[in-house]
């Protein structure tokens, strides 16, 4: 499908490069044709009203000079004949024949194929004097420019097709990391639904046979795997709905000190079941513009992350902090230290840093919605790891005034 996206580019920007290019050497050669013929009708009135085309030395001609000669019948049918000495003069039989194929034209003006030669009709009508130009000078200067456009276009195509090839690498590039992106994110998804519904249609197979207490770890089983389940679909619809960002009856003023301490209440029951201690640092009076659920969510996905896989004993520290025009909360905790491409991992689908940790409720998701949610803010979400603690970071934007 990427191939295909990427040959339809090339071809799209080869068409518009071929129409431009025919576009502007067509407009070339037909102002060049036109300036040409112009020259040439201009030179021939010249030369009707100075039949000999004699210019004093040391003055500037305005016409350009163009080898001709001049047509005309005397008042007793003899054949008038005058030229500038480019043209031999002589034959009278094949001039006769020139100035009357100048008369049947029926314009005063006009191009005799047969004989190379543009023609101007003036003077009266009972006496008409016909001018004739050589054309062989105007021909050639345009076939030398029109085979000088086509080599030009030819080159210039070839490397526009060049030029094409890395534009459609640059332009398809985020489709096909979108695509690999999307496969990956299904085959996630479906290895892990696979393990609840494993155990959902084992324990169901297996509920009518045995005791009453194989029965009910059976049902313990089967509602252990639907809460596993409903918490991924619950989380794939969560980042959907971040993916399409956030609705602008969603967004209000925010205060984000007040938003923070609600979000770890919560939470200190749980660090203290798990032995851990929870502190926080938050300054007060920070107010940032969106929807106080989606943060809240992000919040909460940085404090449900650090109470997993922070080190057994260890004190977690929030802080809230103004930088700037910025707000940053923090969320440090003692642990392994991530490595640099751990640290941007760890913000992927499914992600896991300790692969582990399966069965501990938890589907990967938390941290990538949290980065979408951020994202949607106009913040940034990040993770450093230094002297045995790791640190996860929401810098936003703070509200003017």
């Amino acid at each position: 499908m990427i191939r295909r996206l990427r040959v339809k580019l090339v071809c799209v920007l080869m068409a518009v490069a071929a129409a431009l290019l025919c576009v502007l050497f067509g407009t070339v050669l037909h102002f060049t044709r036109s300036g040409l013929e112009a020259e040439s009708f201009q030179a021939m009135r010249a030369a009707a009203m100075e039949p000999l085309g004699l210019v004093r030395p040391g003055t500037r001609s305005d016409a350009a000079q163009l080898p001709c000669f001049i047509l005309q019948m005397g008042r007793r049918g003899e054949l008038m004949v005058s030229g500038n000495g480019y043209y031999d003069l002589t034959d009278e039989a094949f001039l006769k024949e020139v100035l009357a194929q100048a008369l049947m034209a029926g314009t005063d003006s006009g191009v005799l194929e047969a004989y190379g030669l543009r023609f101007l009709r003036t003077g009266p009508p009972d006496r008409p004097v016909v001018v004739c130009a050589d054309l062989s000078r105007e021909t050639r200067t345009m076939e030398r420019l029109t085979q000088i456009c086509l080599l030009a276009a030819g080159g210039t195509l070839m490397a526009f097709l060049a030029v094409s090839v890395l534009l459609s690498r640059w332009m398809a590039g985020p489709v096909d990391e979108a695509w690999k992106r999307q496969r990956q994110f299904v085959a996630d998804a479906s290895h892990e639904l696979k393990t609840p519904l494993t155990v959902v249609q084992t324990s169901a197979e297996l509920l009518g046979d045995g005791d009453p207490a194989a029965q009910a770890r059976y049902r313990e089983n089967i509602q252990a795997g639907a809460r596993q389940m409903r918490t991924l679909v619950e989380g794939l619809l969560e980042l959907a709905r971040a993916d399409g960002g956030m609705p602008e009856k969603a967004v209000e003023i925010v205060g984000l000190s007040k938003l923070a301490e609600e979000a770890i209440l919560p939470f200190e029951p749980v660090f203290f079941e798990r032995g851990l201690t929870l502190e926080s640092s938050l300054e007060p009076g920070l107010l940032v513009r969106g929807s106080p659920e989606k943060l809240r969510r992000a919040l909460e996905a940085l404090l449900d992350n650090a109470q997993k896989y922070t080190a057994p004993g260890g004190a977690v520290l929030v802080r809230l902090v103004r930088q700037g025009r910025y707000s940053v909360i923090s969320v440090s905790g003692p642990g392994n230290e991530l490595s640099p491409q751990e640290r941007q991992d760890v913000f992927k689908r499914f992600y896991r840093a300790d692969p582990a940790r399966t069965g501990d409720g938890s589907c990967g998701l938390g941290l990538s919605i949290a980065q979408e949610t951020v994202a949607a803010h106009g913040g940034r979400i990040w993770a450093e790891s230094a002297d045995g603690r790791n640190t996860f970071l929401i810098r936003l934007p703070l509200c003017r005034g």
